[in-house]
């Protein structure tokens, strides 16, 4: 039989959460915390950053609460992986799992942040002080800079690379004919641990920064929130993959008389990288992108960017790494996801809203890295707002995350993870399911398995129901 958690008995018979408050300041004691998350800035340059002991003794800090918790272990599969190491351990405390497999539960964390702002009652400003993404984000930048990733992880998280490679138009050709090839594919997982049976993205050589044709001739009209003016970030997914995103993006806009533009010159966000734990290339990427944005920014533009993920590293991940710049600020500012300055817009009257074509049912899922942003639901908000359009929001991590779901060894977790939301969308009978992350909602189309059901990226069913 186990043995009662950790915050209710420990080893020696003292309750360590009495221990643990007797050491805090009268003021904060407290059990969890009902005030707002935030952020301590990622001080990812310092020298104990990257030191393995206090690392260790971190990872063994936060493991101790949360398996006193125990809160989120039906979040992924991170938290699980950490109880059963610690019930399978000789003193069913984090004290006798072997600091060797700390990396086990880091591996399974692929930063969604759904912990952090949904779950855990010890967020900052709570004194016990725990991020957990954070903290895995430290531990993977331990092992990225010690030499111990794959190839392939190093591959797939070049997604500008690829995609530059990828898009020319005879390579394309092969490279999607490879990617449908079950052949091929068996090669790819024994060779590469890419999984045979994911579906992977196509690439497109018409992309959009090439192809893209905005309308910046209509006069500006700012709004209480909005800047009148758009420059558009085309992350790499949709310049590579989906260019149809951006080109719906681009006639919703000029729909509306929004002047737009698309940013001269832009590089990978960033965030495959972040992921990675490789920080220097994060580094590396914001400087080349910040200084367009920034001026971008100064100059009065709203950034859009139609990806959650991109879109997320703006706002918050890059100003937690950089907290003293002050261009990386503004860009921060300027930042917006396409449906939260739609829906603004529409706040302060300036958006057309004679939608001529019903969506009829809509399964809409609403991606992590959209839902730490703390906008509320503005997506869903706008589609709602189409006649004979009925939406079932689906408020769950499907589990994909970037290319961590592609990985041969992530890859039934992925897919685990996703099984409520695949139940949940499917149950609507939709015609169109969608979600503001385009690999999300791939993900969730393989999940659900035969549908008539339509992918199309919630841009898209805008355009649609504008009947453009």
């Amino acid at each position: 039989m186990r043995r009662k958690t950790s915050l209710l008995v420990s080893r020696d018979g003292t309750p360590p959460l009495a221990y643990l408050l007797s050491s805090l300041p009268a003021m904060t004691i407290r059990e969890g915390s009902l005030e707002a998350p935030t952020r301590h800035p990622l001080d990812w340059q310092a020298t104990d950053f990257y030191d393995e002991a206090k690392l260790d003794k971190e990872l063994e800090r936060v493991f101790d609460i949360c398996h006193g918790c125990r809160r989120c272990v039906n979040l992924c599969t991170a938290f699980p992986t950490l109880f059963d190491l610690v019930d399978g351990s000789p003193t069913l405390e984090v004290d006798g799992v072997k600091k060797t497999d700390f990396g086990k539960v880091v591996d399974q964390c692929y930063l969604c942040d759904m912990c952090y702002m949904t779950k855990c009652p010890y967020v900052p400003p709570h004194a016990w002080n725990v991020d957990f993404p954070h903290l895995m984000l430290r531990a993977k930048a331990v092992k990225f800079r010690k030499g111990e990733v794959k190839f392939r992880d190093r591959l797939l998280s070049s997604t500008d690379a690829l995609g530059k490679l990828a898009s020319i138009p005879v390579v394309m050709q092969a490279v999607n004919a490879v990617n449908k090839s079950s052949f091929a594919r068996g090669i790819m997982d024994s060779m590469l641990g890419i999984h045979q049976d994911r579906v992977l993205p196509e690439y497109d050589s018409a992309k959009f920064r090439s192809t893209a044709k905005p309308v910046s001739a209509f006069p500006v009209k700012d709004g209480k929130a909005t800047p009148g003016k758009v420059a558009i970030y085309a992350t790499c997914y949709v310049n590579y993959n989906e260019p149809g995103i951006g080109h719906d993006l681009l006639k919703i806009l000029a729909h509306n008389e929004v002047p737009a533009i698309i940013v001269e010159k832009e590089a990978c966000c960033g965030m495959p990288k972040l992921e990675l734990g490789d920080l220097e290339a994060v580094a590396r990427n914001k400087a080349l992108n910040v200084p367009v944005l920034a001026r971008l920014a100064r100059e009065g533009y709203a950034i859009l960017s139609a990806v959650p993920s991109c879109t997320l590293m703006f706002k918050q991940e890059l100003p937690l790494m950089f907290p003293h710049d002050t261009e990386v600020k503004a860009v921060a500012e300027a930042m917006f996801d396409p449906f939260e300055y739609l829906v603004s817009r529409h706040k302060d009257g300036l958006l057309k809203t004679g939608f001529s074509r019903p969506l009829g049912k809509v399964s809409y899922h609403i991606p992590c890295h959209l839902r730490v942003q703390n906008m509320g639901q503005k997506t869903r908000e706008l589609l709602e707002m189409v006649p004979g359009t009925k939406v079932t929001t689906v408020e769950r991590c499907a589990g994909h995350d970037g290319t961590w779901g592609a990985k041969k060894e992530y890859f039934d977790n992925s897919m685990k993870i996703g099984r409520p939301v695949f139940r949940l969308v499917a149950e609507a009978a939709p015609d169109y399911v969608s979600s503001d992350c385009a690999i999300a909602g791939r993900h969730i189309l393989q999940g659900m398995g035969a549908t008539t059901a339509r992918k199309e990226h919630p841009i898209t069913l805008i355009r649609i129901a504008y009947g453009l």
